[in-house]
């Protein structure tokens, strides 16, 4: 016991305007429903939790955390109550005990322990049909600011990881001993192949459709992680939960779970960099700083991108130097930085013609080709547009090749590709032009369940007032209000997201 209290749970329970008697009952009933009749907690055991840090054994953190979640329909975690305890902690890689063990990074063994309980209350919400309203996204400062000293040093697997006789090690808080088994290099195969196929549906689909599965698939795997295989099964099995979490981060983008999409990409880094695979650890934070731009937030991206950068390490390959920069550059040119804009895109273009394609790419870069340059190129220089018309001509050139490009299976990135044509027409004063590419989106947008796409078909609405006296042009904006669902956007201060 601490002596002092425990802040983070003490804000959380004034958000949920219990009294500590109803959260005592809530916890006793909770509890027995949960397997454990014996749990017996009263007013003046909850005053103790909140006022003098008092950290109670389990299952009463997993049981705080449920009702917390579904009483504010987000996802809440042991470490957002502040119930961790010191002893499981472990030390940073760069030595010294961690002080206070909410904070990110956490300790090596706690990464699967934290994927499994995040991802059971996430799926707990899905079933539900609770959203994440009320939770507020970290910024990119402090993120970068936290994992900075984390991600670049190499991750030390075999030393990190715990190893006790008994083989499956765990936190009890986050793992259930009855369901997690050992797997060889087959199942892994599988679950590899498994990624593939939700990717492939992503891009085609967008998010809303998949996410529980992949969400699923995910807490499978921190199970999975709980036994210490040999370490290059454990390495292989760290990249499926990167992968998997980067997955479940960008449709939780996808469908506006904010929030929920950031905590989603901190895992992914974290269980990339655990496999040891730096790239793809750089690869995810550069997903939250795609996130912030969407949000109108390019100077938080930006300080992910540095940390996406640098934390990549030396293995990277030029093209996936090449996707960085272009992420890099659309937050520039959300800032109308111009001329800091055209030289991160002409970087972005020397790296990629120069990757020789003698080393395979990885899986995850694989959705990163030319016709995704060119889109990236055209989303940046139409966001740029809104500060600099000229830009729109450039952008129109650029989205036209993106779409010449763009392989089947990809119609969202191809929407994405409409829309930025279409705007840059616009903003150019070809409303006759504008209007043909706008309804090859609006006719391809109800195959998809992409929130974003209607973000960005909202700023383009927004760029068909001026031309609201065309006949054509009216009843396009017509159609568009058809399309969008009620609601605000998600996406502020510019142009919504991209693929």
């Amino acid at each position: 016991m601490s002596n002092e209290p425990n802040t983070r749970l003490q804000d959380l329970f004034g958000l949920a305007g219990w009294s500590k008697g109803e959260l005592a009952r809530l916890v006793n009933r909770q509890a027995a429903a949960m397997g454990h009749p014996q749990l017996a907690t009263d007013t003046s055991r909850v005053r103790r939790w909140i006022d003098m840090g008092e950290i109670p054994r389990d299952p009463v953190p997993r049981v705080l955390a449920a009702l917390f979640t579904e009483r504010l329909g987000r996802v809440v975690t042991i470490e957002d109550l502040g119930l961790v305890r010191h002893g499981r902690t472990g030390r940073r890689h760069g030595g010294g005990e961690l002080d206070n063990p909410d904070r990110l990074p956490w300790a090596p063994e706690r990464t699967a322990a934290v994927l499994t309980e995040f991802t059971g209350m996430d799926l707990m919400l899905n079933r539900r049909g609770l959203v994440g309203a009320g939770a507020a996204l970290a910024a990119g400062s402090a993120l970068s600011g936290a994992m900075h000293d984390w991600l670049h040093t190499d991750p030390a697997l075999t030393s990190d990881a715990p190893r006790i006789n008994d083989p499956l090690h765990a936190d009890p808080a986050g793992f259930d001993r009855y369901e997690a088994a050992p797997i060889g290099s087959q199942e892994i195969e599988e679950l590899e192949r498994s990624v593939e196929v939700f990717r492939a549906w992503d891009a085609a689909r967008g998010g809303g459709l998949q996410r529980k599965a992949v969400v699923g698939q995910l807490n499978e795997v921190g199970g999975m992680l709980a036994y210490h295989h040999p370490e290059h099964l454990q390495r292989r099995l760290w990249g499926v939960a990167a992968n998997l979490a980067v997955l479940a981060g960008w449709m939780s983008h996808d469908v506006g779970l904010e929030p929920t999409a950031q905590k989603y990409f901190v895992i992914a880094a974290h269980a990339a960099r655990e496999g040891g695979d730096r790239p793809r650890a750089g690869e995810a934070l550069s997903r939250a700083a795609r996130q912030m731009v969407h949000l109108g937030k390019p100077d938080d991206a930006l300080d992910l991108m540095k940390l996406a950068k640098s934390g990549s390490g030396d293995e990277v390959l030029p093209r996936t130097q090449a996707m960085l920069h272009t992420i890099e550059a659309w937050a520039q040119a959300s800032m109308g930085r111009g001329q800091a804009m055209r030289r991160t895109l002409g970087k972005a273009e020397e790296l990629f013609v120069s990757d020789r394609g003698d080393v395979p790419p990885p899986s995850w870069m694989q959705m990163f080709d030319e016709a995704d340059l060119h889109g990236m190129q055209a989303l940046a220089y139409r966001t740029l547009a809104d500060h600099d018309p000229s830009a729109a001509a450039i952008a129109q050139r650029h989205a036209k090749e993106a779409i010449e490009l763009r392989q089947k299976g990809r119609q969202r990135s191809q929407i994405f590709d409409y829309i930025s044509l279409a705007s840059a027409c616009f903003i150019s004063d070809d409303p006759e032009q504008a209007d043909r590419y706008a309804r090859l989106a609006l006719v391809s947008m109800g195959e998809t369940s992409s929130h974003r796409t209607w973000d960005r078909l909202r700023e383009m609405y927004r760029l068909t007032g001026q031309y609201a006296d065309f006949p054509k042009i009216q009843e396009l904006r017509e159609e568009i209000q058809l399309a969008l669902p009620k609601g605000k956007s998600k996406a502020k201060g510019g142009s919504a997201a991209r693929a």
